[in-house]
């Protein structure tokens, strides 16, 4: 019975030297494979969330010829001292059909300053174009990253399952032989049933993430999303802090719009300051008039010239208050973007300490953590056959190998996932490597 036992365990012990991070079972093989940078161009291409703001920009960008032109011209048609007993357009001298034309002219640097204020804005609304597609990147990433470290989970379990499944038979087998307590098929099942409670709340958290994936790529939501089973697991070299945080402020959209925004609110204080100077209107008038004169001519036809202004009278309740409002909300835009330039400064100290702990957590792992934990498994297993080692320290030193394989990818995936957020914060992925 010794060596049958001994037999049993030869495919526990190779299922066993394949696990982690080497791990290649297949996932949802029926379906094309998703791989991370077909997820991000189906987002870029297909996200509604992007497209609005970008038909958003679209529009703004029509704004500063508009403004920026002179209004229209206004043409009239009048009838003057018609007499009214009569309607008669020849019985007074000064009746006369009269077509005029007239044209209101701003205060000169009016229109400039409302075009360069539009220019601005649009200037804004490009940069945060640029700034969702970064962070539609982001999130992208960051959810195709922990769909990857969820498959890696059910492969893990799926493997240990097997693994704990060639552990019952084994303990039934040295049940009836009498050579071990039932005991140890009653454990053993028990952490069969836990892997079953795992598996089934790893699954209901990757359909709630691919849900989310499928809506950023613009995909059916309920739609299954299949990821390859192995990707490149280097952690690329990213330079300093002080570095990444001066690329920000030249690649940053965010503080490039919010710049705009400032600049805009800036030429809006000018134009109310030029609010204290009138604006003009301009209009000629042909008046037509019928009949003859007493000495039997013809009446002569009337033209006019208008011009006119508007006082501004009531600057201390009108002018005043509205330079004081623009010059508020001019500081308002200047101080979002102080706490903007400080929220960057933030994200990108945050997403590099992040990644670099996540970095070196997963070497720990790769190097250390996990052949030593394989090797303490093994131990166990051949110690367990000989019966110097007892089943439920085999099966825990089995649990803690499942438990940091897990860990191995969950801080594979989060260490990615930490790069994605930095790509962001700094707003350019070719400037934050080494």
């Amino acid at each position: 019975m010794h060596n049958r036992s001994r037999y049993r365990f030869g495919p526990l012990i190779c299922l066993l030297l394949s696990g982690t991070g080497m791990l290649s079972v297949t996932t949802l093989q029926a379906e094309d494979v998703l791989s991370l940078d077909d997820a991000v161009s189906d987002a870029l291409t297909g996200n509604p969330g992007l497209a609005a703001i970008e038909a958003r920009a679209l529009a703004l960008a029509e704004l500063p010829h508009q403004v920026g032109a002179l209004p229209d011209p206004s043409l009239s048609l009048n009838v003057a001292n018609l007499p009214l007993h009569s309607f008669s357009f020849t019985q007074e001298a000064m009746t006369q059909l009269q077509v005029g034309i007239s044209q209101a002219l701003p205060y000169p640097g009016k229109l400039a300053l409302r075009s360069q204020a539009a220019v601005q804005e649009a200037a804004a609304a490009r940069a945060e174009v640029e700034e969702k597609r970064q962070h539609l990147i982001r999130d992208v990433k960051t959810i195709w990253w922990n769909l990857f470290y969820l498959d890696r989970a059910l492969e893990i379990i799926i493997l240990n399952q097997a693994l704990l499944q060639e552990v019952v038979s084994v303990a039934e087998t040295r049940y009836q032989v009498g050579r071990g307590p039932q005991q140890d098929i009653l454990l053993a099942q028990l952490e069969l049933a836990k892997l079953r409670e795992n598996a089934i709340r790893i699954k209901n958290v990757r359909e709630n993430e691919e849900s989310r994936l499928n809506v950023l790529i613009d995909h059916p939501p309920a739609g299954p999303i299949a990821l390859p089973a192995a990707v490149d697991d280097n952690l690329p070299a990213i330079q300093s802090t002080q570095l990444l945080q001066l690329h920000a402020e030249t690649s940053r959209q965010v503080l490039t719009a919010q710049q705009g925004r400032m600049h805009a609110a800036r030429s809006r204080v000018e134009l109310a300051k030029k609010d204290y100077s009138p604006d003009f209107r301009i209009g000629a008038i042909y008046g037509l008039r019928s009949g003859n004169n007493p000495d039997g001519s013809s009446r002569a036809d009337f033209a006019s010239i208008m011009f006119s202004m508007n006082l501004p009278i009531y600057a201390s309740s009108k002018q005043d208050r509205a330079v004081d409002q623009r010059n508020a909300e001019w500081m308002q835009q200047k101080y979002k973007l102080d706490d903007q330039h400080n929220q960057v400064a933030a994200e990108v100290v945050q997403a590099r300490t992040d990644y670099q702990r996540g970095g070196e957590q997963v070497r720990l792992f790769r190097q250390e953590i996990l052949p030593q934990a394989r090797q303490t498994v093994e131990a166990m297993l051949a110690g367990y056959q000989v019966g110097n080692i007892d089943f439920l320290s085999m099966i825990r030193s089995q649990t803690i190998l499942f438990d940091h394989e897990t860990q191995y990818w969950k801080a594979l995936s989060t260490t990615n996932q930490a790069l994605a957020r930095l790509v962001a914060a700094v707003g350019a992925e070719e400037k934050i490597y080494e």
